[in-house]
């Protein structure tokens, strides 16, 4: 009865339009029999028929073989949905309608269809729309050539090409669903996605148009607009109100020369802060550089990154990489983002063929190629064992160049099982040639004790001398000659003459079992 009231209401509105007296007595005399024909439905029934009106009706077996033809503001109504078009076709028996001209379906408060032509199944409550389709929800607007709408599942459907406008994103895609209940579109195949700041391509892509956050389900890539950052991953979302993303799957941030990747980015684009889980890395490709971590930070706005739980840094050079572990790394960057300087902060060790060593803490400089050692550092450079308060290495080319100790100086060599050849001072410079040390000049305090041998390796005695300062030339780690600067004091012992407790300098620290003999042993502590 609900439904019979409505349409007659419908009808009235219709009539009084264009107020013609005769016209339109006739016209609601025509539709009584219709009002009444319905009023006579079960009221189950009543539910799924589709009520209707118009300005002028039209009927001809022999031309209309789909049914009558109304024409002129027509008004339909179906279970709360409403129809509006100019003209239409209307098939009782079947409960179906063809509409043409301005159409439009209003779906709800917010949700309306309009289309050029539109096929419309009562029983299914499905809608086939063609030509200038649009679907426009509050703020998001869907155009495509041809919908599929069921209000049954209250999803809308296209199969080639669809745009969609909601609020500064733009989507494009070649398939799409618009899921009307949950806000959501899912888009595949060809999905691009135009904001102010980036472009957005990808295979499978899921957009919430009240969040407006996009969710990654296949290959995707973002490019900024002024082409300095791009993103890849396999997986993820991105909120584009908030500009915060979460990237999985090979997830890897690019931004010109530096290259940061992990099995999972926390990425906040405005401020340029990043979280990286699992496997991270940190690349600069300019200064060839590599940090590794299971867990990262990046800072770019206040120039800084660094990488914990099983943090490494890498020197990588085309002959020997240096490679570098301690329980945090960390990296500042400059004004183009990269990387200046790296820091490595407790329990450092590091690896190289030619050069290995382990500290405290340390500091190495891009600028320069300096690295600088803290807190109880101890640098094995073949034979040769070196110690000190600090030591700051200076390499060129990739090879070590120069070397600085400061305070409580301390190098040892092995020259058997039992017996050490030792340069003690208060500061030390040495030079390198060949990744070999070849001269050291040690400033203040200069000691030695050394084991004098021919050249068949027989020992002749042990040099033991004191001297202000020393200068040291080596060959092939062998010491060739010492030359005391101011007040030396030097004796050569026969083997038997200097007893054990003498033989060693004071301070005098054998570490060779801490020293890291392969890439992985800097993980021993």
């Amino acid at each position: 009865m609900k439904c019979s009231l409505l349409l007659v209401t419908l009808t009235l509105v219709s009539l009084l339009r264009n107020f013609n007296p005769m016209k339109r007595i006739l016209r609601f005399l025509f539709l009584i029999p219709v009002v009444l024909n319905i009023t006579a439905f079960p009221q189950d029934q009543e539910k799924t028929k589709i009520l209707y009106s118009g300005d002028h009706w039209e009927f001809n077996k022999n031309i209309y073989e789909f049914g009558p033809r109304i024409l002129g503001n027509v008004v339909m109504n179906h279970d709360s949905a409403f129809l509006y078009c100019d003209s239409a076709y209307v098939n009782e028996a079947e409960n179906k309608v063809i509409a043409y001209g301005n159409v439009r379906i209003k779906l709800s408060d917010t949700l309306n269809l309009y289309s050029d032509s539109l096929k419309y199944d009562g029983n299914t409550k499905i809608a086939h729309a063609n030509s200038n389709v649009r679907l426009i929800d509050n703020q998001t607007t869907l155009t495509t050539d041809t919908l599929v709408y069921n209000r049954n599942t209250q999803i809308a459907q296209y199969d080639c090409w669809g745009k969609i406008v909601n609020d500064k994103n733009i989507l494009v895609s070649h398939h799409g669903y618009y899921y009307t209940d949950k806000k959501e579109f899912f888009f595949k195949e060809k999905v691009l996605m135009i904001n102010p700041d980036y472009n957005m391509n990808s295979d499978t892509l899921m957009y919430n148009t009240v969040t407006e956050t996009a969710f990654f389900f296949g290959p995707t890539h973002i490019i900024s607009k002024d082409k300095q950052d791009s993103i890849y991953c396999e997986n993820g979302w991105y909120n584009t109100h908030l500009d915060v993303a979460r990237f999985r799957e090979r997830a890897r941030i690019y931004h010109e020369k530096t290259f940061l990747t992990g099995d999972s980015i926390y990425y906040e684009y405005t401020n340029g802060f990043g979280q990286v889980f699992r496997k991270a890395q940190l690349i600069d490709t300019e200064q060839n550089i590599l940090l590794l971590g299971n867990y990262g930070e990046m800072h770019r706005k206040e120039g800084y990154a660094y990488m914990t739980d099983s943090a490494m840094a890498i020197m990588v050079d085309k002959k020997d990489s240096l490679f570098m572990h301690s329980d945090t790394v960390r990296a500042t960057f400059d004004t183009l983002q990269h990387i200046r300087a790296v820091f490595c902060y407790f329990k450092v060790k590091f690896f190289r063929p030619d050069m290995q060593g382990m500290c405290d803490s340390l500091a190495y400089l891009s600028s320069d190629s300096t690295m600088t050692m803290y807190h109880d550092p101890v640098m094995w450079s073949e034979q040769n064992q070196l110690s000190a308060d600090s030591i700051k290495l200076i390499m060129r080319n990739g090879e070590a160049d120069s070397l600085k100790m400061f305070n409580s100086a301390f190098i040892v060599s092995k020259d058997d099982t039992n017996s050490f050849n030792q340069v003690k001072g208060r500061n030390v410079l040495a030079k390198f040639r060949n990744n070999e040390l070849y001269k050291i000049n040690v400033i203040g305090n200069a000691q030695t004790i050394y084991y004098v041998r021919e050249e068949d390796k027989s020992l002749i005695g042990i040099n033991v001398a004191v001297s202000s300062d020393m200068l040291i030339f080596l060959d092939k780690n062998e010491i060739k000659s010492i030359t005391y600067i101011e007040k030396p004091d030097q004796h050569l012992y026969p083997e038997k003459d200097l007893p054990q407790n003498e033989r060693k300098l004071k301070n005098f620290k054998w570490e060779e079992k801490r020293r890291p003999l392969k890439k992985m042993d800097i993980f021993k502590w």
